[in-house]
């Protein structure tokens, strides 16, 4: 092999080091054994280097690639969708390395090493990703300086110092890219993460549902609300609108199982100034969005249900920004629909006989719906219910009754369905709402944090003249989880955030932890703001904000005006900052030497070498012949001598100059 082809050592180490950080982000979603194809195929490329081991053969390497494709399917059950696919490519990715031999296989590695970068961003774009995805550019950048240092034989960090200048020089075209390249679709389809991949409420809730997903500190949303962030108490996040009850198992309606006439949205009346606040949702791989009682949006791509919800008929796979306005006094449906009150007064037969027994009981000492409601959450209160984030587990059959009359300990979505099965069993529409309660107000920037543990279920009861009211039996038997949030209802229990015990909620008491948490939530929320959520709305608001009314001439312009400026000075300033080769002290004295010559009519002509350059001048200058090839001599044997010139020979060769004349 040509010493040119030849991967120097310190190349060989950063390109081992890349790999390994590129596959940091993604440990959560790959199987342990793809990291052990990457200590394997490490550890046999080192050892091929210290020429113990030779390259495998062809037959090693399509047994590595079936079994990479058997550890994919078997792992995945699939070959099909975006976990498979990206693990698939990182397992790749690794057994690359046992191809490693030449320099043009380096250039496959590393190239390949930037598309894996960008693969991190089909799953998160949160700023610390992006952060590690930086340092990545400049490792693999790093490799790739490092392969262009021939005879470098010891692993260091010098490469690293070039690839960071290198980066910083491309930061100006990114930043032009970023806010003027025109913002277009995809031009093929990703295939859509796993439904293992779902955060958040389900389309589906049962005893125990919710309560699970409140043992988790994640961000559900982020909220910016333009004025002043009502109380904790009337930050209901409806999400999901649940009508149906089979086997003990809530769940919404399907947009088409609704007739045509009930699948539109019957708008009330706006009651009062509307309160506008813009969201930020995390991936849910979910459809619906969150808002506060009659929620609408202007967003594109926002749409509205017959129930008052919003969602989109995408699912959400990346953080999502909308705008929001809410009326929570308007008056939700006034006049009910014979099919939406059959539906909302649908129960299982022969399901609870002892809660429909108890809700008949109301409803014959009753006056109205109003008393039947509050007979019903004076229950609560009156009967020793207990709120636990550890309910017991209930029968299959009969399940209300058994937490009713029973075990009277449970969570929000236990008090939520029993008090809708009572309500829909005195003959009054009735359902449930799954979503969030309160939220965290971080003082830095004034948003509101939704966090899992905030997720909630409640009861919307239907009143003549009235419409839907929002009930929440869970305040009738824990008031401070409403006032005050989950941390302060389950103090006395001390089962919040258990299965979390290194989460930074968990000791938001401590001043400085909560300072620091604080300050990078609202640092994450502007990255989502701005960067994150810069579509192609905000960008031709911005551009038509700088340049008036804008055409596509005038946008190919500014676009190629715009390289043309960051360009120009970067290329000015690497010109202006070029150094030629410092020259030696002997260098510096045969171009005196030259320069000797030239006044006496001989000059040097470019690219002439000192033996060509000495038999010319002995021609024009017969008289000095001797003197000029003893100068070419001593020059020639300084210059290509093994040993650096002493400081007496170079004396003895400046003696030497001076005497022509």
């Amino acid at each position: 092999m040509k010493a040119q082809e030849q991967i120097p050592r310190n190349a060989l180490g950063w390109a081992i080091l890349s790999m390994f950080t590129l596959v940091l982000p993604h440990i959560e979603r790959i199987p342990p054994w793809v990291l052990a194809v990457y200590l394997f195929a490490a550890v046999w490329r080192i050892m091929v280097y210290r020429g113990r081991w030779s390259f495998p053969r062809w037959p090693v390497k399509l047994g590595l690639i079936f079994a990479g494709f058997a550890g994919i399917l078997f792992s995945f059950r699939s070959l099909v969708g975006l976990e498979p696919t990206v693990a698939l490519l990182l397992t790749a990715f690794a057994l690359k390395l046992l191809e490693l031999a030449e320099r043009k296989d380096a250039y496959v590695l590393l190239f390949l090493g930037y598309f894996v970068v960008l693969t991190e961003f089909l799953f998160s774009q949160d700023l610390l990703i992006v952060l590690l995805c930086l340092l990545n550019v400049i490792i693999v950048t790093t490799a790739l300086v490092a392969l262009h240092r021939p005879g470098d034989n010891s692993f260091n960090l010098r490469p690293m110092r070039q690839a960071g200048v290198m980066v910083l020089q491309a930061a100006p075209l990114m930043l032009v890219l970023f806010f003027l390249f025109p913002r277009i679709g995809p031009l093929w389809t990703v295939p859509i993460k796993s439904q293992q991949a779902k955060t958040g409420m389900s389309e589906f809730m049962s005893p125990g549902d919710v309560s699970r997903l409140s043992r988790s500190g994640e961000v559900a949303f982020r909220v910016a609300f333009d004025g002043e962030v009502p109380p904790q108490a009337q930050l209901y996040w409806r999400g999901l609108v649940m009508s149906r009850l089979r086997q003990g198992t809530w769940s919404a309606l399907n947009f088409y199982e609704a007739p045509a006439s009930e699948r539109r949205q019957n708008q009330p009346e706006p009651v009062g100034e509307p309160l506008r606040y813009s969201i930020i949702m995390q991936p849910t791989q979910q459809r619906w969005l969150y808002g506060l009682r009659y929620a609408r949006s202007s967003s594109s791509g926002v749409m509205h249900s017959a129930d008052y919800r919003i969602f989109r008929p995408v699912v959400i796979e990346d953080d999502y920004l909308y705008q929001v306005r809410s009326w929570p006094n308007a008056v939700l449906e006034p006049e009910l629909s014979a099919w939406r009150r059959r539906v909302e007064l649908e129960l299982p037969a022969a399901a609870n006989p002892r809660t429909r027994q108890l809700a008949a009981q109301f409803a014959a000492e009753s006056t109205g719906p109003e008393e039947v409601v509050q007979r019903a959450l004076d229950l609560f209160t009156r009967e020793p219910f207990v709120y636990t984030l550890q309910p017991p587990l209930l029968p299959q059959s009969d399940r209300m009754d058994a937490f009713l009359f029973d075990t009277r300990r449970g969570f929000c979505e236990h008090y939520a369905s029993a008090f809708v099965i009572m309500m829909r069993a005195a003959g009054i529409p009735a359902r449930v709402v799954a979503g969030y309660q309160g939220g965290e107000v971080n003082p830095v920037n004034g948003t509101v944090i939704v966090h899992q543990f905030d997720a909630h279920a409640w009861a919307e009861v239907w009143l003549q003249g009235q419409g839907w009211v929002r009930v929440d039996p869970t305040a009738a038997v824990a008031p401070e989880r409403i006032e005050l949030g989950l941390e302060d209802a389950l103090a006395e229990e001390g089962t919040f955030l258990a299965d979390s015990p290194l989460s930074p909620l968990r000791y938001r008491k401590i001043d400085l932890i909560n300072k620091i948490r604080l300050r990078y939530d609202a640092l994450t929320y502007s990255w989502q703001a701005w960067v994150v959520g810069f579509d192609a709305d905000k960008q031709f608001d911005l551009l038509k904000g700088f340049f008036g009314d804008f055409s596509a001439r005038k946008f190919a312009l500014v676009l190629l005006g715009s390289w043309a400026l960051v360009l120009v000075p970067v290329a000015a300033l690497l010109l202006l900052r070029r150094r030629t080769h410092a020259l030696s002290r002997l260098d510096k004295l045969y171009l005196g030497f030259c320069q000797r010559l030239g006044k006496m009519g001989v000059a040097r002509e470019a690219g002439e070498t000192p033996q060509d350059y000495a038999r010319r001048a002995q021609q024009k200058l017969p008289r000095l012949a001797e003197q000029i090839a003893d100068v070419t001599r001593r020059y020639d044997q300084l210059a290509y001598a093994d040993n650096t010139a002493a400081d007496g020979q170079l004396g003895e060769f400046a003696r030497a100059v001076r005497r022509i004349r």
